[in-house]
């Protein structure tokens, strides 16, 4: 898996349409971020910051779990910083996605979570946490269906309410167990 580096730097390619961020040795990594959804301090070069390296290893921790190939892990890690520091602020799109009764407590950052509709039902990673809604990041391989005609990518960033969620650390998470003879 990739190792953060103070080398690393963002920057804005107008040619590609998309925030990219160069990894140094001739790679560079080209977000799921086009122009109109990345905030204008974007469209210069920035470092890979501290906070930047602290949100890579706590994604890079919770998609450990999710059985993806490293090269996919890397890139859902990276897409999700990318997310978390340059994307614009938005309104929430809970209406794509089916209401629970009992609704959730407040996530946190990293936190898995699950959100359904007539379409679909899938994995999101909760990348910044507001007082009720959330901004995620959609882990499946699979396109989730918002409605017959638009989908999101794997990585694609959504704003839910809280309401909408149901938290599942628990079934990624791997429990030791003790056999007793």
């Amino acid at each position: 898996m990739l190792k953060p580096s103070d080398k690393w730097t963002w920057y804005y390619d107008d040619s590609e349409g998309h925030l990219m961020l160069d990894l140094g040795d001739n790679m560079v990594f080209k977000t799921n971020l086009a122009r109109k959804l990345v905030v204008d301090c974007a469209i210069g070069v920035n470092e890979f910051s501290v906070d930047d390296a602290s949100a890579y290893q706590t994604y890079k921790e919770q998609v450990a779990l999710l059985g993806l190939t490293e090269p996919r892990q890397a890139e859902l890690a990276l897409y999700c910083v990318a997310a978390k520091r340059f994307h614009k602020p938005v309104q929430p799109k809970s209406w794509f996605f089916d209401s629970l009764s009992s609704g959730c407590d407040t996530p946190e950052e990293g936190d898995l979570v699950r959100l359904c509709n007539d379409f679909s039902d899938g994995y999101f990673m909760v990348l910044e946490v507001g007082e009720s809604a959330s901004l995620c990041a959609f882990v499946g391989l699979e396109a989730f269906q918002l409605n017959g005609s638009k989908a999101l990518a794997f990585g694609q960033a959504i704003k839910v309410m809280h309401d909408r969620f149901e938290i599942c650390n628990h079934h990624f998470s791997v429990q030791p167990i003790a056999l007793v003879g």
